[in-house]
């Protein structure tokens, strides 16, 4: 039973990191998948620097949640220390996602949050998508992945943020990070976030002001899918 259930989580983690680029979310070999199944005590992330086209499940790596492999014959991503020190301070999360995608990534080189200018957002986002401030250079030369893990904790954090009402954060002039409760939800995240920065980066072209809506208006459109009375899709709908 075991082993029937960590091939399963080893093939929905395969098919996140190709949704990737099936979604135009990635070029060349950049950004990753992972998720974590915490009963197993396992993590399953892409290898580094691996192209997806012919990726197979025995190229997933597996780690415990310390990031120690187990029995993978590959390197993971590089990324993995950011992964994990989010699996660490948020256990409501069993997936993340870091990619490099066009306006998303353009939006963390600006070191710009991206205020909920529209009901779009708001259907996602129980606010802005915020950006962390730029890592220090001794965050950088000393396990760098890891302090920009430990940055997107401290922002969360500090801004009061819950994981799951803020699926994405923006690393100041690196890229964006998103997450959910699984693999799966996680990459939609990332879906949403890089359409979600279009739409603002386009309101802005046409002259929209940057500029929230109201937030009784948010509350509604977030609230509707996600909050304890959503009455948003059927009843057995997973929403994120």
């Amino acid at each position: 039973m075991l082993r029937k259930k960590l091939k399963s989580f080893i093939e929905s983690v395969l098919e996140a990191n190709l949704r990737l680029p099936r979604e135009g979310l990635v070029f060349g070999t950049w950004g990753n998948v992972s998720a974590a199944d915490r009963s197993l005590g396992v993590v399953a992330i892409k290898p580094s620097g691996v192209p997806y086209a012919g990726m197979k499940p025995a190229d997933i790596v597996l780690t415990d949640m310390e990031g120690r492999p187990l029995e993978s014959r590959l390197n993971p991503s590089s990324d993995l220390p950011a992964h994990l020190a989010l699996y660490r301070a948020f256990p409501e999360l069993g997936g993340v996602v870091h990619t490099h995608s066009t306006f998303a990534a353009a939006a963390a080189q600006a070191c710009r949050a991206v205020p909920c200018l529209g009901t779009t957002h708001a259907d996602y986002f129980h606010g802005d998508i915020p950006v962390t401030a730029p890592l220090a250079r001794s965050e950088v030369s000393r396990d760098y992945e890891r302090q920009t893990g430990e940055a997107i904790v401290r922002t969360l954090r500090r801004l009061r943020r819950k994981p799951l009402e803020c699926p994405a954060i923006l690393v100041a002039q690196h890229g964006p990070f998103t997450w959910g409760k699984t693999a799966a939800a996680a990459v939609e995240s990332a879906v949403v976030l890089e359409q979600l920065c279009k739409l603002a980066a386009l309101t802005i072209l046409l002259g929209g002001r940057w500029k929230p809506i109201p937030e009784y208006l948010l509350d509604k459109h977030f609230l509707r899918k996600h909050g304890a009375n959503a009455y948003y899709g059927q009843r057995d709908d997973s929403g994120r």
